[in-house]
């Protein structure tokens, strides 16, 4: 089972290459933000736990969120490989995950970071809300606010994946298909699937 973290700041294509990269390799696509909105509809414990933070604009605890990532881990455990987006964020998630998948005999085998400029970033996330009539997307000073987040938060994260030899940056500039290739290319030389 192999098991890859995708990284990339807003508007970096995450989303998009995640579902080409999961078709491809057969692996089980889990989005942070699609796990909420799963436990919230589904009315889970942990669902409502995490809506009663989300309801008063607070983030959802780490424990929450690594118990949602336990439990579709669990539940997808026949997969032949997990594809992690949006998680982890810090140093402490990805300590927790990495423990959490060594205690289930598993681990993560790359981390792979869709690199863009954020100038190109911004001009792409103005274009999608104006599509998506998203008023977070059409506003620049909420983007960068977001890349700084972003920056913040990750920075340290990629030196934890670099140090484990398991940090792999992709030029998210040009076409989809462009990028999907190289991400293909990339995931084909490590020889993992």
């Amino acid at each position: 089972m192999k098991n890859f973290v995708l990284f990339g700041k807003p508007g970096s294509g995450k989303g998009t290459q995640a579902k080409h990269l999961s078709e491809k390799y057969e692996l089980y696509h889990i989005s942070t933000g699609d796990l909420f909105r799963k436990n919230i509809s589904q009315n889970t414990k942990l669902g409502l736990l995490a809506k009663s933070y989300m309801d008063k604009g607070g983030l959802v605890p780490d424990e929450v969120t690594i118990k949602m990532l336990e439990n579709e881990i669990k539940d997808n455990s026949k997969s032949r490989g997990f594809l992690f987006d949006g998680f982890p964020r810090t140093i402490d998630q990805a300590d927790t995950l990495d423990k959490y998948l060594h205690s289930i005999n598993m681990q993560i085998n790359a981390t792979i970071a869709l690199e863009v400029d954020e100038k190109e970033l911004i001009s792409r996330i103005i274009d999608r809300g104006k599509t998506s009539n998203r008023l977070d997307d059409q506003d620049i000073e909420k983007i960068k606010n977001r890349f700084n987040e972003y920056n913040k938060k990750t920075s340290t994260l990629i030196k934890y994946y670099k140090d484990q030899n398991k940090f792999f940056p992709v030029n998210g500039h040009g076409s989809v298909d462009e990028i999907t290739k190289r991400l293909f290319d990339l995931i084909d030389s490590f020889n993992l699937l």
